[in-house]
C-alpha cells in the first residue's frame, strides 16, 4: 500500500510542477472480459486519470493512473488493478485519433493478484473538451493476461 501512495504522490506533484504546460484528462470506462478470463469474469469498469503535454504537433504524452476492476461471475472475487502508466495520442486529421497506454497494473485485489505489464491501444475521436474511444486493454499476470474489448470517455479538466 506504501508504494502505492508514494506512486500517486509522485505522479500528482510532477502534474502540479509542470501544469503550465499541459491538461488533466478525467475518464470512464466500461468493457467486455476477452480471452483467459472470459468465462469468469462479466464486465470492465474503470476510472481514469491522466496527464497529458503536448511533445509535438498532434503529440500528446503524459502518465496515466486510476482504477479497473473485473467483476467475477458465480462466486469469483473482482480483480482490482491501479494502472501506472505512460500514455501517448496522436491525432489523426478530422479529430481521430491513435493511441497507447503501456505500464504496469498493480494488482489491489483479490489476495494474491500480484498485478502484471499493463498495455492499451486506443482509437478514438477527441472533441475540444471530451473524447470518446475504443481499446483493446491486457494486463499480463500470472497464469494468463485480464482483457477486455472497451468504450471509453474522457473530459480536459
Amino acid at each position: 500500500m506504501k508504494k502505492i501512495i508514494l506512486t500517486g504522490v509522485a505522479i500528482f506533484a510532477f502534474g502540479f510542477a509542470n501544469a503550465q504546460s499541459g491538461a488533466f484528462k478525467l475518464g470512464a470506462h466500461v468493457g467486455l472480459p476477452t480471452g483467459d478470463i472470459k468465462d469468469w469474469y462479466s464486465v470492465n469498469l474503470g476510472a481514469d486519470l491522466s496527464y497529458t503535454w503536448n511533445v509535438a504537433e498532434g503529440l500528446d504524452a503524459g502518465i496515466t493512473t486510476g482504477y479497473t476492476a473485473y467483476l467475477g461471475k458465480d462466486g469469483v472475487d473482482a480483480a482490482g488493478f491501479i494502472p501506472v502508466a505512460a500514455t501517448a495520442q496522436f491525432t489523426l486529421e478530422n479529430k481521430m485519433f491513435i493511441g497507447a497506454d503501456l505500464g504496469y497494473g498493480i494488482g489491489v485485489n483479490p489476495s494474491g493478484n500480484d498485478g502484471g505489464f499493463l498495455y492499451q491501444p486506443k482509437i478514438g475521436y477527441q472533441m475540444e473538451n471530451a473524447g470518446l474511444y475504443v481499446s483493446y486493454k491486457g494486463i499480463s499476470v500470472d497464469g494468463g493476461t485480464f482483457s477486455s474489448v472497451n468504450l471509453g470517455v474522457n473530459f480536459k479538466l
